[in-house]
């Protein structure tokens, strides 16, 4: 299960979320870390990938502390799919170890996945930020297309 109180990050992916930001010289698309398992978790959840962590990365990225995702404003994703996935509302009590405990896996598990989705996309690619830009490109035209009534586009081959 989950460390109470730290969000980890798989030590299979730990390069990867390293890649992804833009510290200790790199030139990814995030800032932080925490930016990066955000939206990482954000896009497990879109393609509802979620996979166990197996080993965890001890350093770089360390567990990071939920109090870091709260004074960003990222909190709400960690309980925004907690309450989803497990469809019970006490998921969100801030005092039962149990609940945080089951919403950090929740969320450790989607972003696992999502970073697994991150992988595959982003493998040969030389800009991180392009490609991502890309994908939320490529997805954004394809959620336009589907909210026409009758598209012509799928008898061209």
């Amino acid at each position: 299960m989950a460390e109470t109180g730290r969000i980890r990050v798989a030590k299979d992916k730990a390069d990867l979320v390293k890649a992804l930001t833009c510290a200790d010289g790199e030139t990814g698309p995030f800032q932080t870390f925490a930016d990066a398992i955000v939206f990482a978790a954000a896009l497990g959840a879109k393609h509802n990938k979620r996979v166990p962590l197996g080993e965890i990365s001890k350093r770089e990225p360390a567990p990071i502390r939920l109090e870091y995702f709260a004074s960003m404003g990222h909190d709400w994703v960690l309980k925004l799919l907690g309450v989803t996935e497990s469809r019970d509302i006490k998921v969100l009590s801030p005092n039962e170890e149990e609940y945080v405990t089951q919403r950090n896996h929740i969320f450790e598990e989607y972003a696992n996945g999502g970073l697994e989705i991150l992988q595959k996309e982003l493998r040969g690619a030389v800009d991180y930020s392009e490609r991502i830009l890309l994908m939320l490109s490529m997805e954004r035209n394809n959620e336009e297309q589907s909210d026409e009534e009758f598209d012509l586009s799928k008898f061209l081959s």
